[in-house]
Parts: structure tokens; C-alpha cells; sequence
């Protein structure tokens, strides 16, 4: 699964604006007087401008095999990064993967991560340029099997095979793109953040055809 677009909500897009330009070296590559249009590899990342609401998300941005300590390296210059058992890289052994997180300025839960079976690399040194897309977004939900169900029935998007599904959190998809479904109230990992739901607009391409779902 690849998500090709993902909007989500912020309450000040100019902090935002400042955050994603000194910390993750993006410049909108559109903006208008409620929204902000990032490119962040193949997936496009839009902020609309909420009024009050203090929306909070989970996301991750798939980073290169060989330039994921690059990136990590990067953004702790930047950012306090957010400590994982006194660490500040988690290691997925079931996943095969290596992720670091930090907040950005709406308290976004914001995730690194590199894949290793997807066996990604680059040439070119560090930048925001390096990033691949965004390969994950959290849905919060009151049933998390029936929502995880509708998706593999409607979209064909598969319970994804490296992580058992349970009651409150189900990974849905594959090694290239997840939706990470969440129990409403449920600790966004590795933080004490509550999960809360918010509109969130994605369109991603499943089994070679363009899929939308907005929630």
C-alpha cells in the first residue's frame, strides 16, 4: 500500500510552516490561507487550518536503509527526541525495521522509520529529499476489528502479516505503507499521548488502484 496523500488538521499552520522548514527541511510547495502543501516524497502531506480543536496525530515518514542514522542524526539536532526504554531508537525485531520519534509544534506524534526487507537505499547524502513518503497513519476508532475489517473487505488492505491484530490496535497493509488503527484513548507508542479521533483524508493506492477515505 502507498499513500499518496494524507491531510490532517492543524490549529497554527504558520508555527507548523516553521517547524517542517528548520527541522525536516520542507518548504510547502503550495500554500493557501487555510492549508499547506508538502511534499514529502511520493506522499503529498497537507495541514488545514483547524480553529481550537489541539488535533493530534500519529504518522511516520519511511526513511532509506543507509540513511537512516543520517536522519537520525539530523533531527536530534533540532528536537528532543522521544526516549523508547531509555533509548532513543526503537528496534522492531518482528517488523525488521528501526524507528526514532519526536513532537512536532501540534504535538503530532511524528515517527522515522526505515524498513529493512524493503531493501531501500540512496546515493545521494542526507536530506529532505532522502524521504521515501509517508508509510503510516494512525485512525482512531471505537471497534478496531470492524474498522480493520472494512478495510481489507472494501479496500482490500490486509492485516498487516508482521504484527498480530488485537482488540485495541490492529496494522493494516504491508511493508510499503500502514494504517495504524488505534482504540479511541489508547497511548499513541512510545508516548503517554491518548489517542483521540480527528479528520484525517487519505489517498492511497491499493492492489493498483487509487482507494479515499476520509475520516
Amino acid at each position: 500500500m502507498n499513500i499518496i496523500e494524507l491531510e490532517i488538521l492543524s490549529d497554527d499552520l504558520a508555527a507548523t510552516e516553521k517547524f517542517y522548514k528548520k527541522t525536516l527541511g520542507l518548504t510547502p510547495f503550495f500554500t493557501e490561507k487555510d492549508a499547506l502543501f508538502f511534499q514529502v516524497g511520493f506522499t503529498k502531506l497537507i495541514f488545514k487550518k483547524s480553529e481550537g480543536l489541539k488535533p493530534v496525530y500519529h504518522f511516520a515518514i519511511e526513511i532509506p536503509n543507509n540513511r537512516f542514522f543520517d536522519a537520525h542524526h539530523h533531527i536530534r539536532q533540532h528536537v528532543e527526541l522521544i526516549t523508547v526504554e531509555g533509548e532513543d531508537i526503537a528496534n522492531f525485531v518482528n517488523w525488521d525495521a528501526k524507528a526514532f520519534y519526536f513532537y512536532d509544534n501540534n504535538g503530532n506524534v511524528v515517527e522515522f522509520i526505515t524498513r529493512y526487507p524493503n531493501r531501500a537505499y540512496d546515493d545521494e547524502p542526507y536530506s529532505s529529499r532522502s524521504y521515501i513518503s509517508i508509510s503510516e497513519i494512525g485512525l482512531v476508532t471505537n471497534n478496531v476489528k470492524e474498522l480493520a475489517d472494512t478495510l481489507a473487505k472494501e479496500e482490500g488492505v490486509p492485516i498487516f502479516k508482521r504484527q498480530p491484530r488485537t482488540d485495541t490496535f490492529t496494522a493494516s497493509g504491508d511493508d510499503e505503507g500502514l494504517f495504524i488503527i488505534a482504540a479511541k484513548g489508547r497511548d499513541w507508542y512510545p508516548t503517554n499521548v491518548k489517542s483521540q479521533s480527528f479528520r484525517t483524508r487519505v489517498l492511497f493506492m491499493q492492489n493498483g488502484e487509487l482507494e479515499h477515505i476520509v475520516r
